[in-house]
């Protein structure tokens, strides 16, 4: 039987290398994302059986909605994501919303779903794609940053209240990469230097490998001019 990952944020960058490494080694992928046509152009260069799920994280019924319609999740990859980079005073109410709504809440949504249907079967692994803005903060990035040191303490408390289960956690932290999602904030020569996503997603799925006796925790990825 196929087992089954659920990715946010499929349609580009690191979550459409993380479909096309999971799709490469056998997996059913679900490609979850605002972009319908996004997701397309990913499932188009998938190997094994995929399905596409129409999802806005940041809206807690809908979450709720597309999860029950997926029949079985093995792995969960909170990879959806958005950043607004101003100084502080400089930050509206929408941008702020949208970065907590985004990162944070929707983040939490997600892995409640899973939760319910994992915890069913008592099996299960969620990874949560929290970048180094979780790590330390930055200029320009404060409310980005607060938002992903919430899902680092969401994780870490997540995991001390799966201690004793089949259901595992894990974190990883990587500095920039090569995506669109610094398009329109940095230049092309500049994204050109961070780190490719097929390379970030093959570290991940190592690192994700189902092992009995063990489960990596988190794990630091920088590329080296950083």
């Amino acid at each position: 039987m196929l087992k089954d990952v659920v990715i946010t944020g499929a349609g580009s960058g690191l979550g459409q290398a993380l479909a096309l490494k999971f799709s490469e080694k056998g997996f059913k992928v679900h490609l979850l994302g605002r972009k319908v046509e996004k997701l397309k152009k990913t499932a188009a260069k998938l190997k094994n059986p995929s399905e596409i799920h129409q999802l806005d994280i940041r809206i807690e019924s809908d979450v709720k909605k597309v999860f029950s319609n997926i029949n079985k999740i093995d792995i969960l990859i909170n990879n959806a994501g958005l950043g607004i980079f101003k100084k502080a005073e400089n930050l509206n109410k929408e941008d702020i919303d949208q970065m907590i709504d985004t990162n944070l809440k929707g983040t939490i949504f997600c892995a409640q779903a899973a939760l319910k249907k994992m915890k069913a079967i008592n099996k299960g692994l969620i990874v949560n794609i929290i970048s180094t803005a979780g790590k330390n903060g930055k200029p320009t990035e404060s409310v980005y940053c607060a938002s992903k040191f919430g899902v680092r303490g969401f994780t870490d408390s997540l995991e001390k209240e799966l201690k004793g289960s089949n259901i595992d956690i894990s974190a990883f932290y990587m500095g920039g990469m090569n995506t669109s999602f610094w398009d329109g904030i940095l230049a092309e020569e500049e994204k050109q230097k961070f780190m490719e996503p097929t390379d970030v997603a093959e570290i991940i799925f190592a690192n994700i490998k189902d092992r009995d006796k063990l489960n990596v925790k988190e794990v630091l990825i920088n590329s080296k001019i950083s």
